[in-house]
């Protein structure tokens, strides 16, 4: 059994080089611009959940009141921010050593979805967990672990980066387990953002080229054939080519053309802040995985560049931080680090992309902006990691041990 109170402790095993004082940050020892940069994304998405979310109060499939959903999301936010607060207290060194344990967590809790009376389903795809009132997306828990889990795999078989066997077959395996079960629920976007988190983590890790251009040949493969034998994915994708026929308006681009028409209307300043038309239940997820519509139609592209460099500060970042704890011989931390940068990165632009008509329609949240419970307190625990990892290089820099 777990003993959490040894895991959320600050003395560490003699060995492993952490000072054993207890003791903990400062507001001097914090990164303010990740602070800022995750704040006002925070901010932005609870004003534009609440603006976009207004009008399903008298929609028959939710009937419920005008601040139902920003009320939720105010919830999510804080339950959240506790959640960060928790992760960030834990020592990197922590983390490391329930890597593995916590990715094969990861698999079973996607393996439990399917289990009749505990998997929930909505619109026609189980990928949720029942907790009474409130649903786990098991997807944004494997998120999480796969960052863990691939930096302690490449921290531990450096010596291996170069071989088929020992480098190659392990992370295969990984990817093949979590790829097969989100095939099943069916859910191809976070099977997207996993294997590009784990690509992109192995290959800031050293795994050779001769590998690694195989190894995502073969990922991309995959994906295409997922494609090609679903039908009504391969629908979505030629409706994406052409969205503007009349059967594709009227059908599988219905979205992407309400979102193309969302940001035309809303030209260089936008609207005005509750203001949209196509949220008054034209464009179908507004809250959601289309919330950016909302933002480019009632800030206009002032705001929507704003929240593109947001996303890029934030990316930035994290791989600055990940650069810096790498330098610092802290491998497993800046692999950690770049990894969650990888993970907003990667999901906040197939996002943008799918709102702007550069992607095929796909159902993932825009990080820290949607509405989505787990979306939200997962990521806030992965910014959390981030900033563990600042901290206990500050700590370094200054000559101190980690704490």
């Amino acid at each position: 059994m777990i003993n959490f109170k040894k895991l959320f402790s600050s003395k560490p095993a003699p060995s492993e080089g952490w000072s054993t004082k207890s003791s903990f940050t400062t507001i001097s020892t914090i990164d303010y611009s990740v602070i800022i940069t995750v704040l006002a994304l925070l901010i932005l998405g609870f004003v534009m959940v609440y603006s976009a979310s207004i009008s399903l109060g008298d929609s028959p499939k939710y009937q419920t009141s005008e601040s139902y959903f920003a009320v939720r999301h105010g919830i999510y936010i804080l339950i959240g921010l506790v959640a960060g607060f928790l992760v960030f207290k834990m020592p990197l060194y922590r983390w490391y050593v329930l890597s593995y344990p916590l990715g094969l967590l990861g698999i079973l809790l996607l393996i439990a979805v399917f289990i009749p009376g505990l998997g929930h389903e909505v619109n026609g795809s189980i990928r949720w967990i029942g907790m009474g009132p409130v649903n786990l997306q098991v997807s944004e828990v494997v998120k999480f672990v796969s960052v863990l889990v691939i930096s302690h795999f490449v921290v531990t078989r450096q010596a291996y980066m170069h071989s088929y066997t020992r480098g190659l077959v392990p992370v295969m395996l990984y990817i093949g387990a979590v790829a097969m079960l989100l095939s099943l629920q069916p859910d191809l976007g976070a099977t997207v953002v996993i294997s590009a988190i784990v690509l992109g983590v192995v290959f800031l890790g050293g795994l050779s080229w001769r590998i690694i251009v195989p190894f995502g040949v073969v990922i991309l493969a995959v994906i295409v054939l997922s494609i090609a034998l679903s039908p009504w994915r391969t629908a979505r994708v030629f409706a994406y080519l052409n969205p503007w026929d009349i059967e594709n308006q009227l059908g599988k681009a219905y979205q992407l053309t309400h979102s193309l028409i969302a940001f035309g209307r809303g030209e260089l300043f936008g609207v005005g802040l509750g203001a949209s038309v196509e949220k008054m239940h034209y464009l179908p997820e507004a809250h959601t995985d289309f919330i950016l519509a909302v933002i480019g139609e009632e800030l206009g592209l002032v705001g929507f560049t704003f929240v593109l460099f947001l996303f890029y500060w934030f990316v930035r970042r994290a791989f600055e931080i990940g650069r810096q704890a790498v330098r610092l011989e802290s491998v497993y931390s800046g692999l950690v680090a770049q990894g969650v940068g990888l993970w907003i990165g990667v999901q906040a632009l197939i996002n943008i992309g799918v709102a702007i008509g550069v992607f095929p329609t796909k159902g993932l949240t825009l990080p820290l902006v949607s509405y989505g419970g787990s979306s939200i307190v997962i990521t806030l625990c992965a910014v959390a990691l981030l900033l563990r990892v600042d901290y206990e290089n500050r700590l370094l820099m200054r000559g101190k041990r980690r704490r």
